[in-house]
């Protein structure tokens, strides 16, 4: 593996993740890897929101806090919302240092914000699972959607699942507009891979459970099933107030989890090589699955429900499972823990298959799109 490439200076783009700093998420992981840093992928004015429950966090250099309260989903006051961040955004942003907008979601405020307040900028509009899944939930989100499909010059996915899933919410969307770049992880989890401890034999499973614990990360059941399967024990790293949320039913189906906190990447990556398995429960579809290709650079073996976005992702690099059936879930335990030979093909597999994905190369396709937008010329042959 290559050292780090990094890609060839484009235009300064503007772009705005429309959550507070310090928010969970793969989404935002890959936000501020690819534009906030001392010397960023690329080089942009990144937005986020100022918390304002609590004080400013530590921010990365190159990510500008907007504090604009209000933030909501639908209705007069998501109008009102999304005129506040353009106001904001009109008076942080030079409009003729700005070469491309990227718009980070389909949905959201900042979307539409970002679009009024440069609205003679070239656009790309990058697909993350939430837009979807807001979308189909909300109707002022899937109004913003088709908005944002008629505005963007380009519309990047990161798996052809997802491009799938956006043709059923905006069939009318021009299909010269999706170009597929796959989402990267961090070039060094690849270049310099953390070192494992060896395990010649496993009595109990060691299961790493890492992100947030929303329904469609099927968190529950998860936990329904683990509590009928012996064998394994289970490791939760996800925020704090969502882990209290969940204490309960962990109390009520008998399931002792070991809290790790809402850990820092550096100390997540630490955990990947201290478990034997990350289990990827998710209901509905996944984007790209990032957390699964950070866990597999790091030589842990991905036990996943094989929903859209990560069967792509992933295929026979993990374990595909049913979580929702306690026998199926019973059975794939019962063979990573027997076979330790599994387990180490799974662990070889899953370091081949996350080296396909390195993050300048995602950076590097982003730039590429965007001096070609910024020039006039047609993407077309690139579709998704």
């Amino acid at each position: 593996m290559s050292s780090l490439v990094r890609p060839v200076p484009g235009p300064l783009a503007a772009t705005f993740l429309d959550l507070p700093a310090g928010s969970p998420g793969g989404s935002v992981e890959l936000f501020l890897d690819l534009y906030t840093g001392d010397n960023p992928l690329i080089p942009a004015n990144a937005f986020m929101l100022a918390p304002t429950s609590h004080g400013v966090p530590s921010v990365p250099p190159g990510l500008d806090l907007l504090h604009v309260p209000g933030k909501c989903l639908a209705g007069p006051a998501f109008g009102q919302y999304v005129a506040a961040l353009r106001k904001a955004l009109v008076t942080a942003i030079g409009p003729s240092r700005i070469g491309v907008l990227h718009l980070q979601h389909l949905t959201f405020g900042a979307t539409p914000a970002l679009i009024r307040a440069l609205p003679a900028h070239p656009r790309i509009a990058l697909v993350h699972g939430t837009d979807l899944l807001f979308a189909e939930a909300h109707p002022d989100q899937l109004r913003v959607l088709h908005e944002t499909v008629r505005a963007a010059n380009a519309i990047v996915v990161p798996t052809t699942a997802m491009a799938g899933h956006l043709r059923k919410l905006a069939p009318q969307v021009d299909e010269r507009k999706i170009i597929r770049i796959p989402w990267g992880i961090p070039d060094h989890l690849l270049t310099d891979p953390l070192p494992r401890q060896d395990r010649s034999a496993v009595d109990q499973l060691r299961l790493l459970y890492a992100g947030r614990l929303t329904t469609e990360k099927g968190i529950e059941t998860l936990v329904r099933s683990l509590a009928r399967v012996s064998g394994a024990e289970l490791s939760i790293a996800a925020p704090r107030s969502q882990f209290h949320t969940l204490a309960p039913l962990l109390q009520r189906v008998g399931v002792r989890a070991r809290y790790l906190g809402w850990l820092r990447r550096p100390q997540l990556w630490n955990a990947f090589t201290e478990h034997d398995a990350l289990v990827v429960p998710s209901t509905t579809l996944e984007a790209m699955g990032l957390v699964a290709l950070e866990a597999q650079a790091c030589g842990l073996p991905v036990l996943y429900q094989p929903v859209p976005g990560l069967s792509e992702t992933l295929g026979v690099s993990g374990l595909a499972t049913d979580f929702t059936n306690f026998a199926a879930l019973a059975r794939d335990l019962g063979r990573l823990r027997a076979s330790p030979e599994l387990l180490a093909s799974l662990q070889q597999a899953g370091r081949v298959n996350a080296a396909r994905y390195p993050l300048s190369a995602t950076a590097t396709a982003l730039t590429c799109l965007g001096h070609q937008l910024a020039l006039g010329v047609r993407i077309d042959k690139y579709l998704a």
